[in-house]
């Protein structure tokens, strides 16, 4: 079997390590134990940590052990990595509701069965953490100097970095150290924002224990223009079926730009190298086909494979290729509410097409908007019930995004 460590460079996980070579040979010679943390400050993933997640399910079939951090715990605080302002404090109950929905989602992609892999939550030592001798065991090994010099903090000191938030690489090292010493767990593997973080705990086991860990990070999510992915008008691309269709995130991936396709196929598909270059350098029209295998196969990983095949059928229906749309994403609205008319951009916010009623207008005046394939060129535009054909009317966002209104 190949060595792991070459799968994920191939295609293309892998930006920073600690100790390159000394990684790779352990990964060959070894079942190793190691840890990806994910912090649940919403109540779902999305298409960021679900790279992680792929790089752990490589890392799983290659024989090692996944433990999954659910950080209960660190949220309580929240990681400055990569914010300009603090984070929203959330309430115990929140987070344990988060929590819950995280755990769900991550079963879905790593086998947990006879050990295989552990899930853990880091509230279970860091919440009954006693400050006094927690500085005295684990503060001792951390120079303020230093850590000031870490990007985490440093693109922070401007605006302001809380007391608070300043012990976030503490308590993430403290982690790496307390999975070492329970589980032996000498990997720690997170986004190339947690690189700070990471080296951290590595240097922390080696004062604390005078053992050997290993950090290392993958690239984000980006696109070829170096913006991060999984963002749209709309928000964030969720795995979570209710708060991202799986007809629209189906949609997302099939509308990547064209030099985008041979990177999202190689870290978001379990396709081979060889098939991943093949469909990458396909050109001119061609290279949608491409898109399709893409959004299939991402599709057909998170919310399974009837899905992903409902989603491809209802987009190739939108573009004359099939005859369903049943599995367009929909609003209801009750009939009552279109008794004197509803305006067109109040019907826009409804439907989430867009976040604001000025989103709407911009893009109305800019052209970005048909109902039934007939473009809205007045942003005071009344949509009355008349207006819907068998009760449904068909809105189109753009050149590719579509939603149905059904009234109810």
């Amino acid at each position: 079997m190949a060595n792991v460590f070459d799968t994920l460079k191939e295609r293309g996980f892998i930006k920073q390590t600690t100790h390159e070579e000394e990684i790779r040979e352990l990964l060959g010679k070894e079942s190793v134990t190691f840890y990806t943390g994910y912090d649940p400050t919403a109540d779902s993933l999305h298409v960021g940590h679900f790279l992680q997640v792929m790089a752990m399910a490589h890392m799983q079939q290659a024989g090692h052990r996944p433990i999954v951090l659910i950080g209960g715990g660190t949220t309580m605080v929240g990681d400055p990595s990569g914010k300009t302002d603090m984070r929203k404090m959330l309430s115990f109950e929140e987070i344990e509701q988060n929590a819950e929905r995280f755990k769900v989602q991550l079963s879905k992609f790593l086998d947990f069965s006879e050990g295989k892999a552990l899930m853990v939550n880091n509230a279970d030592w860091l919440m009954d953490l006693k400050y006094i001798p927690f500085l005295r065991e684990i503060g001792r090994h951390f120079s303020v100097n230093r850590m000031l010099t870490a990007e985490c903090f440093k693109s922070r000191m401007e605006k302001g970095l809380s007391f608070l938030e300043f012990n976030y690489m503490l308590m993430q090292s403290y982690d790496f150290l307390e999975l070492y010493r329970r589980y032996g767990c000498k990997l720690q593997l997170g986004g190339d924002d947690q690189w700070s973080n990471i080296i951290a705990g590595a240097d922390l086991i080696r004062r604390a224990e005078g053992g050997m860990a290993y950090g290392m990070t993958f690239t984000l999510l980006t696109t070829s223009e170096g913006k991060k992915m999984g963002k749209t008008e709309s928000g964030a691309i969720w795995l979570d079926p209710e708060k991202t269709s799986p007809y629209d995130f189906y949609q997302y991936w099939r509308n990547v730009d064209d030099q985008d396709v041979e990177k999202c196929l190689a870290l978001l598909t379990f396709l081979p190298m060889d098939e991943v270059r093949r469909l990458g350098a396909l050109q001119g029209a061609e290279i949608n086909k491409a898109k399709e295998i893409l959004a299939f196969e991402v599709t057909k990983l998170v919310h399974g494979e009837e899905e992903a095949r409902k989603a491809d059928g209802a987009a190739k229906a939108l573009f004359g290729k099939g005859t369903s749309t049943e599995n367009v994403p929909f609003t209801e609205i009750p009939r009552i509410e279109l008794s004197e008319g509803m305006d067109i951009l109040t019907l826009l916010t409804r439907a989430n097409l867009v976040p604001s009623r000025s989103e709407g207008r911009r893009l109305v005046q800019q052209g970005g908007i048909a109902i039934d394939d007939v473009k809205v060129e007045d942003i005071q535009l009344m949509v009355k019930e008349e207006d819907f054909k068998d009760g449904t009317l068909m809105i189109r966002k753009g050149k590719k995004v579509y939603h149905q209104i059904r009234l109810v």
